[in-house]
């Protein structure tokens, strides 16, 4: 049985790292809140914005725009968003599993976050590029990121763009989603589409949604100018960047929520640990104090 002045040290050990991890958590939890609210506000005008691009598919020809040009995918460029720290679960494990069961040949990455460019460098990918971003971007912070990836795409260089991030469900549950942004097609604006990948045997994503009849009506009743074509090429572009953003904001929301939950996990381990050892602590004080009372008794016995 370890010694008592041993139990003691790994006791005000685990304390002391319990209240690191409570702060940890607090501070989590007040950046989650924000987070949260900045990726849910989001939503709503993501949502008007693709009901006025499926009334403006309706009305032109959606061909003739080179971000709606389906071609033969020889090569794919993914925006693989992860965090720059760790201490979030397996948030970044489970996007970046996702990740090594892409083709190493067909296809090259823009990442956001350390943890994406560490792995990429480790496993020998080829990343185009890598980003810094903060807690919470702007949006003109991200659009050089959407920019980049759709100038890879006009210029013939990839055939597709694809984004892989932890998609935020709530605060318990963040999972990793693979969907092509590029080419848009019908199915994309009318809703989110997912990706399936090898051991998904479900959509990840949560869609967005038809709009309802009545939206749709209203919408349908709208006058474009100077005309519905020139709208569309002004409004595809200005889609692709926000799409990028509104992931980007989903992806610090995921974050923030895997680091407090992560981090109350440690804290209430801590603290189960801390009674254990308390309880070890006692035992073992106990242990030594009935040794020296029997050893007092031998001696009188002894000296009887």
């Amino acid at each position: 049985m370890p010694n008592t002045r041993d139990i003691r040290r790994r006791i005000k050990s685990v304390k002391n790292t319990a209240q690191i991890t409570k702060a940890m958590e607090m501070v989590a939890a007040s950046k989650m809140r924000r987070a949260q609210q900045a990726a849910v506000a989001g939503r709503p005008y993501s949502e008007v914005l693709n009901h006025v691009l499926v009334s403006l598919r309706d009305r032109v020809d959606a061909t003739e725009h080179p971000l709606l040009e389906v071609r033969e995918v020889k090569k794919t460029l993914v925006l693989l968003i992860t965090s720059d720290k760790g201490l979030c679960g397996a948030l970044n494990t489970n996007v970046l599993r996702d990740a090594s069961q892409l083709d190493v040949d067909a296809t090259e990455f823009v990442v956001i976050g350390k943890k994406g460019a560490s792995f990429l460098a480790r496993t020998g990918r080829k990343m185009i590029a890598d980003f810094i971003l903060p807690d919470h971007p702007t949006f003109l912070q991200t659009k050089p990121i959407s920019k980049l990836c759709m100038e890879k795409f006009l210029s013939g260089e990839v055939d597709k763009v694809t984004v892989l991030y932890p998609q935020f469900v709530n605060t318990l549950v963040q999972k990793p989603v693979h969907l092509g942004l590029l080419p848009i097609t019908a199915e994309k604006v009318q809703g989110t589409t997912a990706i399936p990948l090898p051991h998904h045997s479900e959509s990840a994503a949560v869609p967005a949604g038809p709009a309802s009849a009545e939206a749709e009506q209203a919408i349908s009743e709208y006058l474009f100018e100077p005309s519905s074509q020139e709208v569309l090429h002004a409004i595809l572009p200005y889609y692709f960047h926000f799409e990028i953003f509104q992931k980007i904001l989903d992806s610090r929301a995921s974050e923030q929520s895997a680091r407090m939950v992560a981090m109350k996990a440690a804290t209430d381990n801590a603290k189960g640990l801390v009674k254990d050892l308390t309880l070890e602590y006692n035992k073992a004080r106990q242990a030594g104090i009935t040794t020296e009372l029997l050893e007092i008794s031998t001696a009188q016995m002894a000296l009887g």
